[in-house]
C-alpha cells in the first residue's frame, strides 16, 4: 500500500526519494561496483552492487509501492525481467499465453526455456471456459498482456487470477503498456507484475530497463536469489533515470492518453481505415471489461488500411510520427508488428491470432494533436493506390 492517497504524489515521493545523509532532494548515483566494510561480516547495508545498490533499491522501492507490491526488483531490460521470473519454473512445467503476447516474450519461451524443457501454450485468456479447458496438470504458470501487444485484447485479470489460483497456477502480468497509472494487476490477484520500463516509465526513450514487482515475502525472496545469482541488473545511472522518468509519468500519460484517444477517433471516422484495435473506443470487443480493471484506453492503438492503400508507403510518407521499435516514449512512433517486434514469431501463428502483414501499431507522442493527426491523414492519403 503507498503511504500517499494520490498516485501524481507517490510517482515523486514514493519508495526513498531522497538522500537521507546528505538531504539531497534526489536519490544519487551511486556509481560503485563495491562497498568499504568496517571489518569480518560488519557491512554497512551493501556490499556489491549485483546484489545491492542505493539507487537500484531506491527504484525498487518505489515500483513496489506503485504496484501496491511486496518488493520490486530492477532489470537491465524487459526481457531480462521476464527472465528472472521465468526462472521459478521447473522441467516439464508449462506456460500459458496470452493469444498476442510480444514477440520477445514468445521468442524466449519457444527458443531459449524450450531447453530446460519448459514449454508454453497459446490459450485465449479472454474466453473464461475456453482457458480453463486449456490448464492441464503441467501448467503451472500464465503470462497476461492486457491489454495484448499488438491487438490490444483486453483480458479479464481478475476473473483469470481467480481461474488460476483454483488451479495453484502463478499469475503473470506484463503491464508495460497500462503502467501502474493507469492499472495495477497486483489489486486483480496478480502475483507478479512484470513492465519494460524502457517505454512509458522511463518515457523519454533514452533507457533500457525492466521491472518486476512481486505480492508477498515468498516470492520476493525467490526474485531476489535469481536477480542476485544471474546478475541482469539494472545499472545505478539508468536506475536514476528511470526514476527521473517516473516523477512525470502521471502528467506525460495524461496527455498520451488524450491524444490516443483522439487519434483512435480519427482514424476510427476515415474512410481508407479498416480496422481499428484501441480499448478505449466503446465499439471495442473489450471496452467493458477494460473499464472495469483501468482507468481509461491506455494510449496504444493498431489500425489496418483497406487493400487499396500501400502501408509501405504510409511509413515512407510520414514526416512527424517516426517508424521505429519500441514505444511509450515523448515522441510518436509506428511498427510494423509483422517484421518488426513480432517477426520472431512464425507467420502461421501470426496469421492464427490475428497479426496480420497489414496492421499498423501506433505509439501515440505526446505531440500536439492537430500535427499528429495531419501527418496521419497526409501519410494515409499519400498511401491510396490509384
Amino acid at each position: 500500500m503507498s503511504q500517499f492517497a494520490h498516485i501524481n504524489t507517490a510517482l515523486i515521493h514514493g519508495g526513498i526519494s531522497n538522500d537521507a545523509r546528505t538531504g539531497a532532494v534526489n536519490v544519487p548515483i551511486y556509481q560503485t561496483s563495491t562497498y568499504q566494510q568496517d571489518g569480518l561480516g560488519k557491512m554497512r547495508g551493501y556490499e556489491y552492487s549485483r546484489t545491492g545498490n542505493p539507487t537500484r533499491e531506491a527504484l525498487e522501492a518505489l515500483i513496489a509501492e506503485l504496484e501496491e507490491g511486496y518488493a520490486g526488483f530492477a532489470f537491465a531490460s524487459g526481457m531480462a525481467a521476464i527472465t528472472a521470473v521465468l526462472s521459478l519454473l521447473h522441467a516439464g512445467d508449462k506456460v500459458l499465453i496470452s493469444s498476442n503476447v510480444y514477440g520477445g516474450t514468445f521468442r524466449l519461451l519457444a527458443q531459449v526455456f524450450d531447453h530446460f524443457s519448459i514449454s508454453y501454450e497459446i490459450a485465449d485468456t479472454t474466453d473464461a471456459v475456453k482457458y480453463e479447458a486449456a490448464i492441464s496438470e503441467d501448467v503451472k504458470a500464465v503470462i497476461i498482456e492486457s491489454p495484448a501487444n499488438p491487438l490490444m485484447t483486453v483480458t479479464d485479470i481478475r476473473l483469470i487470477a481467480d481461474i488460476s489460483h483454483k488451479h495453484d497456477l502463478l499469475v503473470i502480468v506484463d503491464n508495460t503498456f497500462m503502467t501502474p497509472y493507469l492499472q495495477k494487476p497486483l489489486t486483480l490477484g496478480a502475483d507478479i507484475v512484470v513492465h519494460s520500463a524502457t517505454k512509458y516509465l522511463g518515457g523519454h526513450s533514452d533507457v533500457v530497463a525492466g521491472l518486476a514487482v512481486v505480492k508477498d515475502e515468498k516470492l520476493a525472496k525467490q526474485i531476489a536469489f535469481i536477480q542476485n545469482s544471474t546478475g541482469g541488473v539494472l545499472p545505478p545511472f539508468d536506475s536514476f533515470l528511470l526514476i527521473r522518468g517516473i516523477k512525470t509519468l502521471g502528467a506525460r500519460m495524461d496527455r498520451h492518453v488524450s491524444n490516443a484517444r483522439q487519434a483512435a477517433e480519427f482514424l476510427q471516422n476515415h474512410p481508407a481505415v479498416k480496422n481499428v484495435y484501441y480499448p478505449g473506443l466503446t465499439t471495442d470487443p473489450g471496452f467493458a471489461v477494460n473499464q472495469q480493471q483501468a482507468k481509461n484506453g491506455g494510449v496504444m492503438i493498431s489500425f489496418e488500411l483497406h487493400e487499396n492503400y500501400n502501408i509501405e508507403t504510409f511509413f515512407e510518407s510520414l514526416k512527424l510520427i517516426m517508424l521505429a521499435e519500441s514505444l511509450g516514449g515523448v515522441e510518436s512512433l509506428v511498427c510494423h508488428p509483422s517484421t518488426m517486434t513480432h517477426a520472431s514469431i512464425p507467420e502461421d501463428i501470426r496469421k492464427q491470432v490475428g497479426i496480420t502483414d497489414g496492421l499498423i501499431r501506433l505509439s501515440t507522442g505526446i505531440e500536439d494533436i492537430r500535427d499528429i493527426l495531419d501527418d496521419l491523414g497526409q501519410a494515409i492519403e499519400q498511401s491510396e493506390v490509384k
